[in-house]
Formats: C-alpha cells, structure tokens, sequence
C-alpha cells in the first residue's frame, strides 16, 4: 500500500507514526485504523506510516499503541533564505567563480559524474530549461503525484543547475555535467514543505536507487522521522548533502545537515570568507561557494542567488564526481575523502568550515584508477 498521496489542504491533522522495530507494518495499519485514524501511505523507510487523526481521542489511543513507538506531528519546513546576488552577464557558456575556485575544470580531467544518480529534493525543476534538459533523467512531484515536477518557486531550478547544469555552449556548466539528475519536488511555490511530503520524497529517492541526494532544507529543530530517513538511506549506500542554515552566527546547524549521517555545507565567498548569512556549529563538515553564485532560472534565464543552498549543491556535485571515479565507494568513505581533501581557509574556525573549502580536485587525485589502462570507470557514459 505505499503510495504517493496528495497534500490535504484542510481537515485533520496529518501524523507520522514511527513502529517499534519488532512492530510489522501490517501491524501498524491495523493499530491505525483500530484507533480511528486514516492511513494516507507507508513509509517503509522510517518503518511508518502516516495517517490523519479526527480527534485528541485517536491520537491518545495510538500513541498507547503496543505497536507505536512515537508519533509525530506532521510539521513544515523551510527552504533556506537565498538573497538575489549581482545581475549575471555570462557570454556564452560561464564558469561561475565557484567552480573556478573549488579546482574545476581540473577536476573534471578525471571525472564528470558520469552516470551517478543525483536527486535534488526541492520545489521541482525546469527540465525543459537548455542547460538541464540534458542531464534530467527522471523524478516525482509529490505534491501533486502524476503531474510533472515543474518548479514554480526558483530555488529548484537554481540548485539543480549548480549540480549538474550540461556543458554545452549557453548558460552556465554544473559541477558534475555527466551525472544524471532526479527532479523531487516536495516544496511548494512558497518554498515550504510538510514532513510527511518529505518523507515521501526520501521513499522516492530510496525506492529508485539514487545514489547522492541535495538537501537544500532544514529546520531548528530534530525530527525523529527524519532522523530514522536519513541512517536508513547511509544504510542504503546514499550520500546526503544538506545546507546549514542561513541563520547566521547566533543560529545552529539545521536538521538534517546537523545529522551525523548528513554532510552540513556552510557557504564562502570570493575571498574566502565565511558569509555572515550562514549558520555554523561543530557539526558542520565543508564549506564551499554560496555567494553570487550564477545558476539557472525557469525559463530559460539565469540568476545569481547566495546562501548554504548554493554552497550544498557544490558538494552533492563533488560528491558525484568521486562516485563516477571510485563507484565501490560508501557514504562514509565518500565523507571522509571529501573532508581529508578540503583546503582549510586561514581565519575561518572549525564550526564556520568544518574541514575546509571541498576540493573535488584534490580527491579526485587521490582516487584509485579503473581498469589496466588508468581510466576512470564510466568514462564517458551519459554525456548527450
């Protein structure tokens, strides 16, 4: 019975329930239906389900549930603020200073993400856009479940570009130009999404085999779905990028990026240093670009946007370049090269950088090559 269910736009409140381990799925729809509740779809991924509850009486009988381990409200969360940046003025095909300075096209002598699953869960994606048509393999819109994932926000567009923009002659180029790119739309025009749709989301991602996924979103607080979400997909074999938060200095590191599981990207400017917008904390892994950065707009335009948006699309991107070379590569290990790798900035603390500014340069070169010949494995495959 999993399945994509539209958003309600009133009636009662819509809930996550989390099973207890032991607890069978079949057991929970029954502890559902028996309190009252309606089941909306299952969450094999959290071992849940989520349900609407009509009164203060349901939810009490199922939260004392023998099969309830917890129930959680389902709550909204934001896109990170991006602020516009400067009008861009690319001739032709540019390459945004961000990719300049994190050592691409260097990187890209090695790997271009050929291949590499990519999903970019936000408020959809132009893929009729010249520079995204390419790379756009597949994706969902669960919000409205059989319509396309069409981005009627901007930020979508924006950060998928960053990832995986096509090289060709306009617009601008991504970080991995190979990869194949999976548009999830789980954010509304207002940039805004419930819990319950981004679980869906990460069921989708985990359901179809991706292989990196760009968590442009986060809120304050923790969310015990969306922890269970995020340990079940590094089990999985996916590698999860999230932005830290443009909450500034007074502000932690959001959830999911403050996850352990979770790479959490703070955002730099040209000089290298850190954008006063952007949150930090000691769970904080990279920086990388997150101011001015020029990326592609519904329509066929271009825009330049700033925030730890931008900066997390760099690294899903060179996380995807790493992948395409080393393919046996686990999340951890995909971690921990990327963090071994970054170029520590002069000025900037740990909790501001994490490790340092990514260099997918640097981690390319300490790859170990594919085949007798030194290739990298799925060279050339996926390019149009």
């Amino acid at each position: 019975m999993r399945r994509l269910r539209p958003r309600h736009a009133a009636g009662p409140a819509r809930h996550v329930v989390l099973l207890r381990p032991e607890a069978s799925l079949a057991s929970g729809l029954e502890a559902v239906l028996c309190c009252g509740a309606e089941v909306l779809c299952s969450l094999p991924l959290v071992h849940g389900l989520a349900c609407t509850c009509p009164g203060p009486a349901a939810l009490a009988a199922l939260t004392g549930h023998p099969a309830v381990q917890a129930l959680e409200p389902d709550l909204r969360l934001p896109l990170p603020r991006a602020r516009p940046g400067p009008r861009p003025g690319l001739p032709g095909q540019g390459l945004p200073w961000g990719l300049r300075r994190i050592g691409l096209p260097r990187a890209w002598q090695r790997s271009r993400g050929q291949g590499v699953r990519v999903a970019v869960i936000d408020t959809g994606a132009d893929w009729t856009h010249p520079d995204l048509a390419p790379r756009v393999r597949g994706g969902v819109n669960v919000l409205a479940p059989g319509e396309p994932p069409a981005d009627d926000n901007g930020h979508g567009t924006h950060v998928a570009g960053i990832v995986a923009a096509a090289d060709n002659a306009t617009g601008v180029v991504g970080v991995a130009p190979g990869a194949d790119l999976y548009v999830v739309k789980a954010f509304d025009r207002n940039g805004s999404a419930a819990l319950v749709d981004l679980l869906q989301a990460l069921q989708w991602c985990a359901d179809y085999g991706m292989q990196v996924i760009n968590m442009s979103f986060g809120q304050p607080a923790s969310s015990p779905a969306l922890a269970r979400a995020v340990a079940a997909l590094e089990d999985r074999g996916v590698v999860l990028v999230a932005a830290a938060g443009n909450g500034g200095p007074r502000r932690p590191v959001d959830f999911p990026a403050r996850y352990p599981h979770v790479l959490a990207v703070t955002a730099t400017d040209p000089r290298d240093t850190l954008a006063r917008s952007s949150s930090r904390g000691p769970e904080v892994d990279l920086a990388a670009p997150g101011t001015g950065i020029v990326s592609l707009w519904p329509g066929g335009r271009l825009r330049s946007l700033s925030g730890t948006s931008m900066a997390a699309a760099h690294v899903a991107g060179a996380a995807a370049l790493l992948l395409a070379a080393e393919p046996g590569l686990t999340p951890g290990e995909v971690r921990d090269r990327l963090r071994a790798t970054a170029e520590p900035l002069p000025g900037l603390g740990p909790g501001e950088q994490g490790a340092g500014l990514v260099r997918p340069d640097r981690a390319l070169a300490a790859a170990v090559p594919v085949g007798a010949d030194g290739d990298m494995a799925g060279e050339g495959q996926g390019i149009q």
